[in-house]
């Protein structure tokens, strides 16, 4: 989850090196430290906490240095210290690593018993000194490299400079993600591309087992097995402008305003809504053997997670075959019941979820089709995948996830719709009312966001609770747990969802006058039954916050506030409407408790660890 950048040209590699850490920050921000080779001499400095607190120490390092590696830092092994913090360095070795090095135990167990000296708590220093053993025992970097990766187990992708090897740097992945850049007469490499764009937009993403020695103006790869591997460039389609706040005051306010036009750039790409008719092609279904499934399996983590309990609501009555969704975490460990028969989804913003895409490579070797449905093209699991259903909402930067959520719900809803279509169970009259609906989705996600005024004073009043609970049904029962997430997320304020009529099963001993509940209820089917479930709320006394249509009388009579949000016949599309105030009441409450939005302790946007 950690945040990794190289760079080697003609350039001072110091300005480059932090702002590559700047776009990489949200992947941890415990400690930073940037290491930079100068006249065969490594030099590093390091700061405990964010970024910014690395800056005044940049003075430090000598000047014009134009070869460096930099990190930032989520910690796992070792509390977040300057100690603790990378680069490492030994032997004027300076090394970087994203990952985990599950036997780093023994391995430090074994090299404490040859005499070696440990200065932190890392597992990344195991790695660094098991390097430098190899080094001076081969005399040679690259032999070195390839001698000490099959002792390690784990993920990892590592960045190394050397002094005595003062015109390359190597970087090494396996597991954790790593881009390399290509300018002219300099090359860059970073965890993420997002880091590169300012700089340059071809790149080539190194495959697990590989190896790059990069200079000036060379780049080679190996991999495990010492063999050469042709680099693969790519252009990115990542602007640098799209990675900036652009005059909000939180990348998560951005980017929840960019919802609506998320939904209409997806539905312009994947539907042509005059015609009713769904791109099967990027949908994925053109690619994909349909006649071979007779079942499905969605995994996820997180919010993503909370998007395939939902997309299960939207996909299994419009294909008629039993939609199985499972938490990626549990899912790769326990013994589950798939087939080649089963089509396998995963889905993740980044694409580089590790429990994610373990469970990918697992059902691949059950003989699954995959498909993938995330945001970034060339992720891990969008290469593993047969068939990769994008997302493209642009980067998102804020650790808690918004436009991506409602992005997973649009995927999975159109989906759905067109597989249902091609198995001939949407009929085309059913296409077209949902076409005819989803035509009103961006306005009405636009007329949603003009709600915040209200639901910004509606925070002053909440924003000193010690809990919340959220409750929904249908589809509107993940929204509810999305909705808790949220909050737990940016604000601290412990909150759980439950589905509306669980309440009676235990967690109505809660409810007190103490309590907001916040209660998603939609006109629609579940509509009477949710009401019933308010009123037991309101006989206890909570606190109820009301999530419903404008002209709800009977919602707006029960709750004690009431956030008018509008409606679409369609339960996915009300769904995706129905989250955009849960995602402005934790931002509201979050920035009245004076939390940290974008970068919530102990989080990490991407988490490419277990």
């Amino acid at each position: 989850m950690c945040g990794i950048v190289g760079y080697i040209g003609k350039q001072d590699c110091v300005p480059i090196l932090y702002d590559g850490l700047a776009r990489l920050e949200y992947r941890g921000y415990d400690s930073a430290g940037i290491a930079i080779s100068d006249h065969g001499q490594v030099h590093v400095v390091k700061a405990e906490g964010k970024l910014v607190q690395l800056k005044p120490k940049l003075s430090q390092l000598p000047p014009g240095a134009s070869r460096g590696i930099g990190h930032t830092r989520w910690a796992t092994h070792g509390v977040p210290n300057t100690v603790n913090a990378h680069p490492h360095i030994h032997a004027n070795v300076a090394l970087v690593h994203n990952g985990i090095i599950e036997n780093y135990l023994p391995l430090k167990q074994q090299l404490q018993a040859e005499g070696v000296v440990f200065a932190s708590e890392t597992d990344t220093e195991v790695v660094l000194q098991l390097f430098v053993r190899e080094l001076a025992r081969l005399q040679h970097p690259f032999k070195a490299v390839l001698a000490m990766i099959p002792q390690l187990r784990g993920a990892f992708s590592l960045g190394i400079i050397l002094g005595e090897e003062p015109d390359a740097i190597y970087a090494v992945k396996q597991g954790s993600p790593l881009v390399i850049g290509a300018g002219k007469g300099e090359y860059f490499f970073a965890s993420d591309a997002m880091a590169l764009v300012s700089h340059t937009s071809r790149a080539h993403f190194l495959s697990d087992g590989e190896i790059a020695r990069i200079t000036a103006n060379s780049l080679e790869i190996w991999n495990f097995a010492g063999q050469r591997v042709e680099p693969d460039f790519v252009e990115l389609d990542i602007s640098s402008s799209s990675t900036e706040k652009q005059g909000f005051k939180h990348y998560m306010l951005k980017e929840v305003h960019e919802q609506p036009r998320v939904m209409a750039s997806m539905l312009k790409r994947l539907v042509d809504i005059e015609k009713a008719t769904f791109n099967d092609q990027e949908l994925g279904l053109n690619t994909l053997d349909l006649g071979r499934i007779d079942s499905i399996c969605m995994v996820a983590c997180g919010t993503a997670y909370y998007s395939a309990l939902l997309g299960k609501y939207l996909i299994e009555p419009a294909v008629q075959l039993p939609v199985n969704v499972e938490l990626a975490s549990e899912f790769r460990y326990r013994k589950p019941w798939i087939s080649k028969n089963t089509l396998f989804i995963a889905v993740s913003q980044s694409g580089e979820t590790a429990d994610t895409l373990a469970t990918v490579k697992q059902a691949k070797q059950a003989g699954c089709q995959i498909m993938a449905v995330c945001n970034v093209k060339m992720s891990s699991i969008a290469r593993e995948a047969h068939v990769t259903l994008h997302m493209d909402a642009g980067p998102e930067i804020g650790v808690a996830s918004t436009k991506a959520f409602t992005a997973m719900l649009l995927a999975h809803h159109l989906f759905g719709l067109a597989f249902g279509v091609r198995k001939g169970l949407v009929s085309p009259a059913q296409a077209r009312l949902a076409c005819d609906l989803m035509r009103e989705l961006p306005a009405r996600m636009d007329h949603a966001l003009d709600g915040k005024v209200a639901i910004e004073a509606l925070a002053d009043k909440y924003y000193e609770a010690n809990n919340f609970i959220f409750m929904g049904r249908g589809t509107s029962y993940a929204v509810a747990l999305e909705g808790a997430l949220k909050l737990k997320e940016i604000s601290y304020i412990h909150a759980e969802g439950y589905a509306g009529g669980e309440l009676k099963h235990g967690p109505i001993a809660l409810i007190d006058r103490h309590m907001p509940v916040v209660a998603i209820a939609p006109l629609g089917p579940y509509h009477e039954k949710m009401l019933s479930n308010i009123e037991e709320v309101k006989a206890r006394q909570g606190q109820i916050i009301g999530v419903g249509s404008v002209d709800d009388a009977q919602l707006r009579r029960l709750s004690r506030d009431f956030i008018a949000c509008p409606s679409s016949e369609d339960p996915g599309l009300q769904a995706i409407l129905s989250v955009v105030p849960l995602q402005l009441l934790a931002y509201y409450i979050a920035v009245k408790r004076g939390t940290d939005v974008d970068q919530p302790r102990n989080l990490a946007k991407s988490v490419t660890v277990e």
